[in-house]
């Protein structure tokens, strides 16, 4: 069952895209992270231009985190006035963001950028999360033993910074420039890469800032909720990027491998299932890296428009 791209120029196989979206789907349902940093390399081995795979992949997280924060927030999850912040951070740095990705885009370097900064990103969070599960799983003992210091409640750093405002549901005494910082770090990866930013924001949220547990899941969404709504905007005026019918087929495989993961999760061992996704993240990491360095048959191809 063939389907026309037509921002990505080409047909795909509809079941293929949305069998795509329900893996993705899947893993999300199984490890509680957004996909997207997972869809866009995998769209791109499919052959489809980086730039619509990162323009379409935001738009397919938008309508993917709609439920997550309604139902954290039944539940009082969510930190608003701190969500405000990051979200304002947020707006900014897609806004920075998309003034970028246009000029690497007019440069004809946009491809290999996008193609480079994941390799970077998916190998460090891939070797990470590895290392961590491993000492979950009694793989690696962890350093200090029993005699380990203390870890901080927040970075002093953030501690010391001027203009502290009180954040209640997050039990927060601290600087607003920080989460404003933090937020549009992930804006401008939002942009450039077609990521919610959930799996960099919420060890950052939990880390840096000192959040509570209880809150940093439902803020992050609600972050990722905003800023992909202005990302996928930002792509559809500016860059002309954003494919409809690849986002919508996502969009359905997805909504249905995210019931199913969330099933699966309650059965599974949640320190297995990290290391399960740390090996499909490196494996993406890899094969990207291989990509790049692999010279391809035809160096030089025409295309008629």
């Amino acid at each position: 069952m063939d389907v026309y791209l037509p921002i990505a120029g080409l047909s795909v196989n509809a079941l293929v895209i949305v069998l795509l979206g329900g893996v993705v789907g899947l893993l999300t349902g199984m490890i509680g992270v957004g996909g997207g940093f997972l869809t866009t390399p995998i769209l791109i081995f499919y052959g489809i231009p980086p730039a619509v795979a990162v323009a379409s992949a935001t738009t397919q997280i938008t309508g993917t985190s709609v439920s997550g924060v309604l139902a954290h927030r039944r539940r009082k999850g969510v930190d608003y006035r701190m969500g405000a912040v990051i979200i304002t951070g947020g707006l900014f740095g897609a806004a920075a963001g998309g003034g970028i990705f246009r000029l690497l885009q007019d440069t004809g370097q946009i491809d290999t950028v996008i193609n480079i900064l994941y390799v970077v990103l998916l190998g460090s969070i891939g070797v990470l999360m590895a290392k961590e599960s491993a000492t979950a799983l009694d793989i690696l003992k962890p350093k200090g033993g029993a005699g380990a210091k203390k870890v901080r409640r927040h970075n002093p750093l953030i501690a010391s910074l001027p203009m502290r405002w009180r954040f209640y549901s997050s039990g927060l005494y601290i600087s607003p420039l920080a989460p404003l910082l933090l937020g549009f770090v992930g804006g401008m990866l939002t942009v450039l890469l077609g990521v919610g930013g959930g799996f960099i924001m919420v060890p950052a949220m939990i880390y840096l800032l000192g959040m509570s547990a209880q809150v940093v899941v439902g803020t992050s969404l609600l972050q990722i909720l905003f800023v992909t709504a202005a990302t996928t905007l930002i792509h559809a005026t500016t860059t002309k990027s954003v494919d409809v019918v690849l986002a919508g087929l996502l969009l359905l495989g997805s909504v249905i491998g995210a019931q199913f993961g969330a099933r699966f999760a309650q059965k599974a061992k949640p320190e297995l299932l990290r290391m399960f996704l740390a090996i499909v993240i490196l494996a993406v990491a890899l094969r990207m890296a291989i990509g790049l360095g692999w010279r391809p048959e035809e160096i030089y191809t025409v295309q008629l428009l």
